[in-house]
């Protein structure tokens, strides 16, 4: 197993404070944002400095009924050879639904669902899981996810799920502590239990995060500091092994430099007082079979078991983002917050990829999203949705501000035509010229 140390996840908002921080081992980078002919220059400079870079990925959906996607495999691969990175990393979720095999439209989260404990949910797992190993050329870590709701009728734990997992498919794993501490919260169980039935062998590292609490529900935001429970966790699991590498996870709401380092520097005191424990446990206990490598292709998992799974998940995503009736056994207040949750975050990313629609709506923009959003899933990925969100807006005679609807008009002009528009100042400034003429017609 590759040793790490003391990692952050790199964001271009914290890029040159990350440079400066003391005693960063590596950065783990979102795969997906990193364009691999285009490497970011400050990312470039960690690299050339011999900092280990390693793609995190979020859009496989290894939990899913499909099968993964080769174009997104074949991504994933190109990152992580642009990058050097000794190993990539994904998540074990499902991420869209729908699809040929529900003869129903392709529908997307947005976001990170669970999957099922189940005996099918793990044969289509591991076969995924094999299929992303086959086709990437270094080793592939998969995480534990946070959840707001639970699966009706599951067969395992987390830890005998992951454990089932590894050994069918010699896989590593990325614990999140932060998400153990999550579902402690939100589902009631046991983060020290869960740790106790893992292979802590396969363990590639641990990510720590923080979050908040609302109305007995706990938010992994990424957006907060590290709480004092998270940390707890993450001795626990130090007190059974020494975690090849531990990384801080930021993405919003990012604090000052020094606020970073302290966070750091919390992390590495848990880790360096459990570093005793580990060993002590470690040689007190028996030998645990080596990972890394798969234990067999397996049987092929029947068509049957993937209709059935697709047809689960499908029946959940509808449910939270396209106002279809909860399934059975569900939670149905769980299922409200989840799909709150689901909406405010795709609010968020829109207006980031867009960052020019909460501008030009101003306080109206989410309120005007959510409306949108309601019974209208996500099909196309983000930029798509964006480009939804104003053609149902236009469409309706809206914003009710005739300056706010000309400006969104132009927006929505420069994005919709066949082939892109000019780029340089001059060229757009003709265009608003232009429009302004027209009376934004």
């Amino acid at each position: 197993m590759v040793r790490l140390g003391t990692g952050i996840g790199w964001r271009p908002e914290i890029a040159e404070d990350i440079a400066g921080l003391p005693g960063i081992d590596w950065v783990e980078v979102v795969a997906e944002n990193i364009c691999p002919d285009h490497v970011p220059d400050a990312l470039r400079r960690l690299r050339e400095r011999g900092t280990t870079v390693v793609p995190h990925g979020v859009s496989l959906g290894l939990g899913g009924a499909e099968r993964p996607d080769p174009g997104r495999l074949r991504a994933l691969a190109e990152r992580a050879e642009a990058l050097g990175s000794p190993l990539v990393t994904e998540h074990i979720a499902f991420v869209r639904a729908g699809g040929p095999l529900t003869a129903s439209p392709a529908i997307e989260a947005g976001h990170l669902l669970p999957v099922p404990r189940t005996r099918d949910a793990l044969d289509v797992l591991c076969e995924n899981v094999r299929i992303a190993q086959d086709a990437l050329p270094v080793p592939l870590a998969v995480e534990n996810i946070a959840a707001l709701i639970s699966w009706p009728g599951e067969e395992m734990t987390e830890g005998q799920f992951l454990a089932e997992l590894v050994e069918r498919t010699g896989v590593r794993l990325l614990i999140d502590v932060a998400n153990l501490h999550t579902n402690h919260v939100n589902r009631g169980e046991d983060p020290a239990k869960a740790l106790d039935e893992l292979p802590t062998s396969a363990i590639a590292y641990v990510h720590v995060a923080g979050g908040v609490e609302r109305d007995g529900v706990w938010h992994d935001s990424h957006a907060h500091p590290v709480t004092q429970p998270v940390l707890d966790v993450l001795a626990e699991l130090c007190a059974r092994t020494t975690p090849p590498g531990v990384l801080l996870e930021r993405d919003e709401d990012f604090p000052a430099a020094d606020e970073l380092a302290g966070e750091l520097d919390a992390i590495r005191a848990v880790t360096a007082a459990g570093a005793g424990a580990a060993e002590a446990a470690v040689e007190a206990g028996a030998a645990e079979a080596a990972v890394g490598a798969s234990a067999g292709p397996g049987a092929p998992v029947p068509d049957a078991v993937r209709e059935r799974l697709a047809l689960a998940q499908t029946a959940l995503l509808s449910a939270l983002v396209g106002g279809t009736p909860s399934p059975e056994g569900f939670d149905r207040r769980r299922l409200r917050v989840q799909s709150a949750a689901l909406t405010a975050k795709r609010a968020s990313v829109i207006a980031k990829v867009a960052p020019e629609l909460p501008e030009i709506l101003g306080t109206g923009y989410r309120p005007a999203f959510a409306r949108y959003a309601d019974g209208r899933p996500m099909t196309g990925g983000y930029r798509r949705d964006a480009m939804s969100f104003a053609e149902h807006l236009l469409a309706d005679g809206r914003p009710d501000d005739a300056a706010a609807r000309r400006r969104l008009t132009l927006w929505w002009q420069e994005r919709s035509g066949p082939a892109p528009l000019p780029s340089h100042p001059a060229a757009r400034l003709a265009r608003r010229v232009r429009l302004a003429l027209s009376g934004g017609r």
